[in-house]
């Protein structure tokens, strides 16, 4: 298994700047989302009370939030990254079920686009996630 790891594969610069793009996304999402948790605006502070969470989790919630999301973006610790993020999103989106809302789609979604984008712009998962026959 660590051959078919460390083999060469050749990688288009198309396919990582497509997997630059998609993971994009997310990161910039998920910053704004956890920005948003520091300054605490009405909105944020309505909604974590419509979710049942306390207004004194909002903070650790940015936190938690920010360092997924820095450890996705950084090459080195993207698949860390990726797997916390995808934990982080699948909370949420088991919140949004839990209340009805329907950006659930939404959360589940930027989980696709996360391994989405990581799948194109690292070539070490390419191996583990084969998504086409050689």
């Amino acid at each position: 298994m660590s051959d078919l790891i460390t083999e060469a594969v050749p990688v288009s610069k198309k396919m990582i700047w497509t997997g630059r793009i998609l993971s994009s996304i997310p990161i910039l999402l998920l910053l704004l989302s956890a920005v948003m948790k520091f300054m605490k605006p009405a909105a944020v502070l309505e909604g974590f009370a419509r979710y049942g969470y306390a207004e004194h989790s909002i903070v650790t919630i940015g936190v938690l939030e920010l360092v997924c999301i820095v450890l996705y973006a950084i090459p080195r610790t993207a698949v860390l990254g990726a797997i916390l993020t995808t934990a982080y999103l699948g909370g949420a989106t088991a919140t949004n079920v839990r209340v009805g809302d329907p950006s659930c789609i939404t959360t589940a979604f930027l989980g696709v686009l996360v391994w989405a984008g990581l799948h194109l712009r690292d070539a070490r998962l390419r191996p583990l996630l084969p998504l086409t026959q050689r």
